[in-house]
């Protein structure tokens, strides 16, 4: 999202200290650029810097070692460094900030950026540059890192002053933080960090354009609040927005004076308690019947801090045709963009939803409850407990004898300590992860939503557990992803972050697998991971019969976390499972790695097959829900 995006509304406020106080005028410092640099982190507050360094930021490196408030972690692979300050940030509420070398250093922040900027992830990247003359010569290791990363940031910033990066740097931390959240890149160039400058705080910042409207418009909400009140089946269609807006008590309180059900986005997990009576579950391509269902026949959606992105919404032009949109965002490059809305709302999610519950009180007042919501909508709930009760999640035992994915995951959640952080990867692991545990707090659910990065769970766990060093983190990924990024064990390992890492290994690139399954008659080209043939129902690549390699053996996964420094299990049959997990979850002063072998048939359901209407979600495979005969069908 560009700066211009969210123009007009707000004070901008200075920049702040670490305590919350403004700073008064410090003495002015004859310093490095490098120098100032790690001071100006110092100032906003920045507690862990996730990087590697190389030639253009070396500079940077050798002040960074006489700081005490920055922490350094020496990461294996800048990916990993983006992914585990997306973790930081997600897991703590603060900017999460990583560091790279120029050229190939920075391009591979790009997938982590990109990442964040999907997700709406506050994070600072800082790249060093080559030397200011040297830019646009293609000097060694030169990429324009700005020009690269410009689509997936709110802004970035080529530093080749010194004079400029404490102000650049508190420009940076507050637009990564304010209004919609998001990653912003500063790069620096080489020669501005050798040279000489100096340090004062606070800077004057300067961001002309950039007012994000957080209060929303009284009439607005006069206009929802209204609605709300007329409503037959409205439904609270609750996405990232309201986490990262910090309102899920304001949430709960507009809930249980509505009455209305609830649905939480797959980035909105644990924004309203999974245990709470009104809350349907998950909507979405892999979402709940009852929450499906619920957004297809409900007459009024209040969309709160969500985007309609395609994987909810299913084929765009028949999703929720009898409802009039309520949609509040803090982007209002988000308002209409997929859905038209109704009312739109601009402002940050907690205020929206606090001005709508002292609204709607106002219309309780006056009597105007509609005839729905003065029953408490109970023909309403009559057909969601319906839908609710006869399509529950669920899963079958394979019949083998071998592990269920779904109860293994199920098993963590049981067995894990309470408040207790989970990470995901992408794919069938991170569907299942998403149904099978209970997310009852906020900010213990991470996960890539928007993009679907593989390789996010074991930095991003990573950086969680570094921010957050008391909560046991469990890291839910599938052979697959752990492929990629799986390096960063030894950075936990060497810096004395324990997380526990849950191998779901099938053998395959399960969701495409599946998919493979489903539409493309059982022909598995190239999601084979495991060093045997290809099986399914008897039947293999290479002659029928052949009995399937269970999980993944090249590389062994024991043997691997024990070379990077950590705890290897195996886990193959039911009976061992809750042994292994409790065993996993007393080790706390090294990362743990538990290589469950798991049936490779297994899949997600419910689903909603790509470009299909949700009218057509399977609550199994060949099982298509009977919803009954409702109003307007």
């Amino acid at each position: 999202m560009s700066m211009t995006e969210q123009a007009t509304g707000a004070h901008h406020p200075q920049p702040r200290a670490r305590n919350g106080a403004a700073h008064q005028p410090a003495t002015v410092e004859h310093v490095t650029g490098a120098q100032s640099l790690i001071r100006s982190l110092e100032e906003v507050g920045a507690e862990i810097v996730f990087g590697i360094p190389g030639g253009a930021i070396l500079p940077a490196y050798d002040p960074m070692m006489d700081s005490s408030k920055v922490r350094h972690v020496l990461v294996r692979h800048e990916q990993g460094a983006g992914h585990a300050a997306t973790g930081y940030a997600q897991a703590t509420g603060k900017v999460g900030v990583c560091m790279a070398t120029s050229g190939p250093g920075a391009t591979n922040l790009v997938t982590p950026i990109a990442d964040a900027h999907m997700d709406s992830v506050p994070l600072v990247a800082i790249t060093g540059q080559v030397a200011s003359k040297a830019i646009g010569t293609d000097a060694f290791q030169e990429a324009d890192i700005c020009g690269i990363t410009m689509p997936i940031t709110k802004h970035n910033w080529l530093v080749t002053d010194p004079a400029e990066i404490p102000r650049t740097i508190a420009e940076a931390f507050h637009v990564a933080s304010t209004g919609r959240p998001g990653p912003v890149l500063v790069d620096i160039a080489k020669d501005a960090l050798q040279a000489r400058t100096t340090f004062s705080w606070p800077p004057h910042t300067d961001l002309p354009g950039y007012r994000p409207v957080t209060k929303p418009h009284s009439k607005q909400i006069r206009e929802a609040a209204k609605l709300i009140s007329q409503a037959a089946r409205p439904v609270l269609y609750v996405g990232g927005g309201v986490l990262k807006a910090r309102a899920t008590a304001e949430l709960k309180v507009l809930a249980e004076l509505t009455g209305a059900p609830v649905t939480t986005t797959l980035m909105a997990l644990g924004a309203f308690p999974d245990s709470h009576p009104q809350h349907l579950g998950m909507p979405g391509m892999h979402g709940s019947v009852a929450a499906v269902t619920a957004l297809q026949k409900s007459d009024l959606i209040i969309a709160l801090g969500a985007r309609f992105d395609d994987r909810v919404t299913g084929k765009l032009d028949s999703f929720a045709p009898y409802a009039k949109i309520v949609h509040a965002d803090i982007d209002p490059a988000e308002i209409g963009k997929n859905r038209a809305a109704d009312v739109p709302i601009v402002g940050d999610a907690r205020e929206v939803i606090a001005d709508l519950i002292v609204a709607i009180q106002a219309e309780h007042a006056e009597g105007r409850t509609g005839e729905a919501a003065g029953t408490g909508y109970a023909a309403w709930w009559q057909d969601l407990n319906r839908w609710r009760d006869t399509y529950p999640l669920g899963y079958d035992q394979p019949d083998d004898g071998s592990l269920s994915p779904q109860q293994v995951i199920q098993r963590i959640g049981q067995l894990a300590p309470k408040d207790t952080i989970y990470a995901a990867g992408v794919g069938q692991h991170q569907m299942w992860a998403a149904h099978f545990i209970d997310y009852e707090q906020p900010a213990t659910w991470l996960n890539s939503g928007g993009a679907g990065t593989m390789g996010y769970s074991v930095p991003a766990a990573m950086g969680a557990k570094a921010g957050m060093p008391d909560r046991t983190v469990w890291a839910i990924d599938g052979d697959g992803c752990f492929q990629m990024t799986n390096q960063e064990l030894v950075t936990c390992a060497l810096n004395d972050i324990p997380v526990k890492v849950a191998i779901i290994n099938n053998g395959a690139l399960g969701m495409v697998r599946q998919w493979q399954t489903l539409f493309y008659n059982q022909r598995y080209s190239n999601t084979v991971l495991h060093a045997g043939p290809a099986v399914s129902n008897g039947g293999s690549a290479t002659g029928a019969g052949t009995e399937p390699c269970a999980g993944t053996r090249v590389p062994d996964f024991v043997k691997l976390a024990e070379a990077m420094g950590c705890v290897g299990i195996r886990c193959e049959r039911p009976d061992q499972l809750d042994a292994v997990i409790e065993k996993a979850n007393s080790i706390n002063d090294r990362p743990v790695v538990i290589d469950f072998i798991v049936h490779q048939d297994a899949m997600v359901w419910p689903m909603v097959a790509a470009g299909t209407s949700n009218d057509e979600i399977l609550a199994a495979r060949g099982v298509r829900p009977d919803f009954g005969d409702t109003e307007d069908d």
